[in-house]
């Protein structure tokens, strides 16, 4: 039977004022009406029923999650003890799914990614489904085609054709790079043979599990432990001590770049991992002037600007060009969009400087 894995730990730093510790990036509703984390569990239904889908998250969020998904059942909102990367996440993920579907094949994604069509989504999930049927030792990945020599992605290159389920195609998997510099990156785009690494992958539960005994015996024995406190009154305690005793890794570290049958299906749908506040620029539409506004704003002389507030406050602005603009009820946040990879450089200094009440 087919589950989905929802991994939803992150903080969201970029996102700041909007995004904080109790309500980052994966719960705001940054290009609709619903959240993104709500917007990704919709995404599956009529594939995955809510009783299949298994979200990860940090412990803080459990309850702050579960209020924007008030029907998934509480067993199926796990919180982490400890953060500690991609790897663990999906091998616990993998480990409470097989102890109830031993033969499962696990759909895994970020809760924070913008997909469209909910449908071709769908429709690539189930051309991966159908390959790691035809092969249950291959693992599969999604590579979104790029538009551009992106330096924040890490990259795919596909090797031979496998074939094609409708407007599906797949690959065998040649080599995948870590993020590239931008002479690299233009490289990359040239040949038309390299992907974007989406983080969306596929494959059985057990298929997952052994690959991480092989490749990282000592995460796959607390893994194993706790798999084996599961159901048991002592479950909780065999998490939090066998979880934090993990050294964390990503599971492209862990397993993608050594495993030996890999697969990589085409991305037939438009994706946007929401990097950043100028993001929403791509998400929303834009004024006649160019910018892009989310809550009540009145603009003089104002152009190629984001601005994103509460619908109860007002935002003037004059005489700017190319700015983030960004309030909240306890912060806000002014700058450049040449400067906005720096946002994580205030959240850093915030916290130096213990204003945990703005974080």
């Amino acid at each position: 039977m087919l589950h989905a894995v929802i991994m939803a730990g992150g903080s969201g730093t970029r996102f700041w004022p909007a995004s904080r510790n109790m309500r980052p990036k994966q719960l705001l509703a940054l290009s609709g009406d619903r959240t993104m984390i709500q917007s990704t569990s919709d995404r599956l239904a009529g594939l995955v029923p809510l009783e299949r889908q298994l979200i990860v998250t940090n412990r803080v969020l459990v309850e702050p999650i579960a209020e924007q998904l008030p029907m998934l059942p509480k067993e199926n909102l796990v919180g982490e003890p400890a953060k500690r990367d991609t790897a663990p996440c999906i091998g616990l993920a993998a480990a409470l799914i097989a102890s109830k579907d031993p033969d499962a094949i696990m759909a895994v994604m970020p809760s924070d990614h913008v997909i469209g069509t909910d449908q071709q989504f769908c429709n690539a999930i189930s051309a991966g489904e159908k390959l790691v049927v035809d092969d249950p030792t291959r693992i599969v990945t999604f590579g979104i085609r790029p538009t551009y020599p992106a330096e924040s992605f890490g990259y795919i290159r596909r090797g031979n054709s496998i074939g094609s389920d409708g407007d599906v195609k797949s690959f065998l998997v040649n080599q995948f790079r870590e993020k590239p510099d931008r002479e690299t990156a233009a490289e990359y785009l040239a040949t038309g043979e390299y992907y974007w690494n989406s983080g969306i992958f596929l494959w059985k539960a057990s298929v997952i599990l052994d690959a991480l005994k092989t490749n990282r015996p000592k995460m796959y024995q607390h893994l194993a432990t706790i798999a084996d406190a599961i159901g048991t009154s002592n479950y909780q305690r065999v998490l939090d001590e066998e979880f934090n005793a993990i050294e964390g890794t990503s599971i492209d570290f862990a397993v993608m770049e050594s495993y030996p049958n890999v697969a990589v299906i085409e991305a037939p749908f438009e994706w946007d991992d929401v990097g950043s506040w100028q993001s929403l620029g791509r998400l929303r539409e834009s004024d006649e002037h160019g910018n892009t506004v989310v809550g009540d704003h009145v603009g003089i002389d104002t152009t190629g600007s984001i601005i994103f507030g509460d619908p109860d406050h007002t935002i003037v602005t004059i005489g700017i060009e190319d700015l983030i603009v960004v309030h909240t009820k306890d912060a806000t946040l002014v700058a450049p969009k040449s400067a906005e990879e720096r946002v994580r450089e205030a959240v850093a200094r915030l916290k130096e400087s213990g204003r945990t009440d703005c974080l």
